[in-house]
């Protein structure tokens, strides 16, 4: 029933591996993310979260006014007033 561990016989474990061999766990390391990077990039479409960005495009347009009028007195109220929206 006694069985007697031989300390020479042992497993290694992969910090062992790592410890004794850093060139190797380095290597394994970087197929590890080649493999995650290639693997993202077939992921399917389906896979990903649908996300839906909110966008909100105005034009403002004043004929014959210069450029510095049309943005203190129209776009920069217009700014102020969109801002104002939730999850814009």
């Amino acid at each position: 029933m006694n069985k007697k561990i031989d300390t020479n016989e042992r497993t290694l474990l992969l910090s062992d591996i790592s410890i004794k061999r850093p060139v190797f766990a380095a290597v394994v390391s970087l197929i590890l993310v080649i493999f995650g990077l290639s693997s993202m990039k077939d992921l399917a479409i389906r896979e990903y979260p649908d996300i839906d960005a909110p966008i909100v495009s105005v034009i403002t347009l004043y004929k014959g006014a210069p450029a510095t009028i049309i943005e203190s007195q129209i776009t920069q109220i217009i700014e102020e007033s969109v801002s104002g929206i939730e999850g814009v």
